[in-house]
């Protein structure tokens, strides 16, 4: 059952394409047209709505922004649904609503259900809904790379399981490579640096600084160097408060504070502001006292001690030596002194680190090759599945002698330390195990069995993939299909196959083509047309569903060339009878 459909699409102001609405069956849809009159602009726009690459380039020359909108209805509680609604998008009666804009400058906007959303969900949002595949993909798939994912996918659980311990496996391993390596290779470096280390903590353990030593003696080295000026200001602010006894016919401070404060307790009874000003001033009499008894003990107590001045200024000698070379004051210096420390446990402990790496890393390429063992085993058992379910596809592609087989090979590696042991064999490994995986194409009997990259012909090499992808949908299904001109290099009862083939996909997904050939039209379930208008763009109106009498007449174009010649419209007539007779 079918529990997601692309019902249609509006495209504006995207290549050639003015403003057009495609309308896609549940089945079978075929698109086709004249060359360059747009056809491909489909395929494009279903892949700017599944998240691929917006340039600046798609949009129409003279427009502000190209915009692609999409309606594809959903099955409530299906993967597509639940990560959409996971991203705060609604359902419009059971459909899910995207849309992309590109703006002429190339930016890139995407809105799902009626929110804004990354162009990355768009893109996870298409592994659960459509398989796009057009000739770049038919060229992928002569890359060994492809053909191993191809297969891995294939393999399902199989595979994918002893893939991901494998993996995390690999990637520890190069982590633990990567700081082996350079522990050994850098020891001299290390060794330097830890002796460096040692004397700079070893300088600073023996000067035994203290946090905030350097400001204590910074602050006594300026009151020892200006003793004798600090002795005579406290002496002279002592007189001027207190008095001087050997001079009594002075005033002084604190006496002329004393009478003002006789005076005003005179009178203070007749007002309260008076008395309020009395209160304070004797509160300045008893602070001038106070700070005259200070001035008088801070006079007393001050050292004017030459032999002190020299060992400060010593100590802050060896201090400055400590400043100079680890830090700009003492507390950078303990704070260097530390982390020094621990960066000189880490280098002296080298050896045994080294010692540990390397036993884990022994253990990581047993473990590795425990995996690739496994995944060998798995993906041969695959590969025969998977050859054998693709070569059924091509006897029903009109390939009916050829076969397809995977060859597994792998790489001998002398190098030591570059290579995984595995019975008795020193393999190379790379992220994905040890295997190269290569498809082969034996066309018919008594032909050597070929690489499909050397050996396969354009025909052959669509007829393939068609067939491979054929057979996912039989494994690991999606909703949708598209195929842009997979039958490209492929014509007469070959194109009668790839039309059938396609057909019977359509009873179990929705099937969208861009295809050339009437054979192929003629199976479809619906069959649009593109027509550009005389200024060489596509309106609304210049995307046509075919039914009928004008379904006979584009079979006839896409046959002859022309749309009125009987012969051609018999032949197209002959072909829907038989798409409908043998679908």
């Amino acid at each position: 059952m079918v529990v997601s459909v692309l019902e249609e699409m509006r495209i504006r102001a995207l290549g050639v394409i003015d403003d057009a609405v495609v309308e896609l069956s549940p089945g079978f849809t075929a698109v086709t047209g004249e060359t360059g009159a747009g056809k491909t602009m489909v395929v494009t726009s279903l892949g700017l709505l599944l998240g691929g690459r917006a340039e600046a380039a798609l949009v129409r020359v003279g427009a502000k922004s190209a915009v692609v909108e999409g309606r594809i209805a959903v099955q409530p509680g299906s993967p597509a649904a639940r990560r959409a609604e996971e991203a705060g998008a609604e359902l419009d009666e059971g459909a899910l609503l995207i849309s992309r804009t590109i703006s002429a400058e190339g930016r890139s906007r995407a809105h799902v259900g009626g929110r804004s959303v990354p162009v990355g969900l768009l893109s996870e949002l298409s592994d659960d809904l459509v398989a796009v595949h057009g000739q770049t993909d038919q060229q992928g798939l002569l890359r060994p790379a492809r053909q191993r994912e191809a297969l891995d996918r294939y393999a399902g659980d199989a595979v994918a399981v002893p893939l991901a311990a494998y993996t995390a496996a690999y990637r520890r391993l190069r982590t633990v490579a990567a700081e082996l390596d350079e522990l050994t290779t850098r020891a001299r470096e290390r060794a330097q640096e830890a002796d460096l280390l040692r004397y700079g903590i070893q300088e600073v353990e023996a000067a035994e600084p203290q946090p905030g030593e350097d400001t204590e003696l910074a602050a006594e080295a300026e009151r020892l160097g200006h003793a004798e000026a600090l002795a005579s200001a406290a002496t002279t602010a002592h007189g001027a408060l207190a008095g001087d006894p050997a001079d009594p016919e002075r005033f002084d401070a604190a006496t002329l504070v004393a009478g003002a404060q006789r005076t005003l307790d005179a009178v203070r009874t007749h007002d309260p502001a008076l008395a309020a000003l009395a209160e304070r001033l004797g509160e300045v009499h008893i602070l001038l006292a106070d700070v005259a008894g200070e001035l008088a003990g801070y006079a007393d107590n001050l050292d004017a001690d030459p032999l002190r001045l020299a060992a400060v200024e010593e100590r802050r000698s060896d201090l400055g030596q400590l400043t100079r070379k680890y830090g700009p004051d003492i507390a950078a210096v303990l704070a260097w002194a530390e982390q020094s420390a621990d960066r000189l446990a880490e280098l002296e402990g080298d050896d045994e680190r080294i010692g540990e790496l390397t036993e884990e890393r022994d253990g990581l390429r047993t473990e590795l090759a425990g995996h690739a063992r496994t995944l060998t085993e798995a993906r041969a058992d695959a590969s025969k599945r998977f050859a054998d379910a693709v070569t059924e596809e091509l006897a029903e592609l009109a390939m009916p002698h050829a076969r397809v087989s995977f060859d597994l090979k792998y790489t001998e590696t002398t190098g030591e330390g570059e290579g995984l042991d595995i019975d008795g064999r020193t393999l190379a490994f790379g992220p994905h195990g040890t295997d190269e995986v290569e498809l082969l194409l034996t066309p018919h009997p008594g032909a050597q069995a070929r690489p499909i990259a050397k050996g396969a012909s354009g025909g052959e090499l669509s007829r393939v993939m068609l067939a491979v992808e054929v057979v996912f949908a039989g494994s690991d299904p999606v909703p949708t299909y598209l195929f842009d001109e997979v039958d490209a290099g492929v014509g007469g009862k070959a194109a009668v196959e790839v039309g059938r083939r396609l057909a019977r996909l359509a009873r179990t997904a929705q099937v969208v083509v861009v295809t050339h050939l009437p054979q192929v039209a003629a199976f479809a379930d619906r069959h649009l047309v593109v027509e550009k208008t005389d200024d060489g763009s596509v309106t609304r109106s210049g995307v046509q569903a075919m039914e009928g009498e004008d379904r006979v007449r584009e079979l006839s174009r896409m046959l002859a060339g022309q749309e009125d010649s009987r012969l051609a419209r018999a032949h197209a007539e002959e072909l829907l009878e038989a798409a409908r007779a043998g679908s």
